[in-house]
């Protein structure tokens, strides 16, 4: 056996011709970390009427979110490449029975970029993690639930493993374990989610190549959403806070520290079972339903696991909210 299983398999993902896009220090300077060039302000959109719009200090980021509500606590946590307005459509509905807190990650939306840090550090699931317990702490809210979409959904699965004194139920929406995809690399997988491996490699390649478009590049992340489901005033308020080079400096490192220093938790900690109850919600038009058995897969790693396919691709809360809230309420409750 390879006593090295991480080279391995980003050697397997160099053998389907991705690795070969590292950058070359001959034809890019070496990058420091990105610095935001715009002072464009939050859209005039109030996209949470009757939230609150606060900052929190936490031990590694500054975070910004919204909440609203009183019962118990609720953390809604973002995928790539939104911000916490992913949950607009449900979160003033979920307001009426809970505490609801829905933030940006670090290096996300209007939250700190911080520091990359050894290995990656600075964007692994654990630090980014622990700034989401800290918050709720500040806010009276020693224990509640979290739902978390695409890399929102990886931050909570490590947040029970870490905290699972705080973490009373974690609903994932629309993905399976990244130990099991990096350690499961297909063909199939490795084309429709490209990213993974572009966005991995080295600064300043993809930065610059995004940062060349942000909108262009955007626009291709949500290019399997249904129109309808994504109104301009929300789309725009995804760009304004991707334009900012420093928002996409902190999106890759979010994804270098997937392909490093998150396995290295994972690893770690492979024994060991998520044990509060888990949701897994999935888009029977994507990837995920058409690769992988979720539920088996989520078995592996949790104890007491339910779910199903819902009609919908990856961006569940934005294309079928009404879905979406009826599980969560059935779930949470």
């Amino acid at each position: 056996m390879s006593e090295n299983p991480r080279r391995d398999l980003l050697k397997k993902a160099a053998a389907l011709g991705i690795g070969a896009m590292a950058s070359s220090s001959g034809v890019f300077p070496r990058a420091r970390r990105a610095v935001a060039q715009t002072n464009q302000k939050p859209t005039d959109t109030d996209f949470f009427p009757g939230f609150k719009k606060l900052t929190r200090k936490t031990s590694g980021a500054t975070i910004n979110f919204v909440t609203a509500g009183s019962g118990p606590g609720l953390l809604l946590l973002h995928g790539y490449p939104e911000t916490h307005i992913e949950w607009r459509k449900i979160a003033p509905e979920l307001a009426k029975k809970y505490t609801v807190v829905a933030a940006d990650l670090r290096g996300y939306g209007d939250s700190s970029k911080p520091a990359d840090g050894e290995n990656h550090f600075g964007y692994s699931k654990r630090a980014t993690a622990q700034d989401q317990v800290e918050i709720m702490s500040s806010l009276g809210l020693e224990k509640f639930s979290v739902v978390g979409h695409d890399r929102g959904g990886r931050v909570a699965h490590r947040m029970a493993l870490d905290h699972p004194d705080r973490v009373t139920k974690v609903a994932v929406l629309d993905i399976v374990p990244s130990y099991k995809l990096f350690h499961n690399v297909t063909k199939e997988w490795a084309t429709s989610s490209f990213h993974w491996f572009f966005l991995i490699q080295k600064a300043p390649f993809p930065e610059t190549v995004i940062g060349n478009s942000a909108e262009f590049w955007l626009k291709s992340r949500f290019d399997r959403l249904p129109a309808a489901a994504l109104d301009k005033d929300a789309f725009a308020e995804y760009l304004r806070c991707f334009k900012d080079p420093a928002m996409i400096h902190a999106t890759c490192e979010d994804y270098r520290a997937g392909a490093s220093i998150d396995l290295d938790h994972d690893e770690a900690d492979r024994d060991h079972k998520v044990a509060c109850p888990l949701l897994a919600l999935w888009g029977e038009h994507g990837d995920m339903h058409r690769l992988y058995n979720v539920l088996d897969t989520w078995r592996e790693r949790a104890s007491n696991v339910s779910g199903r396919a819902v009609p919908s691709g990856h961006f569940i809360a934005e294309e079928i909210p009404d879905v979406l809230l009826a599980e969560l309420k059935s779930f949470l409750s």
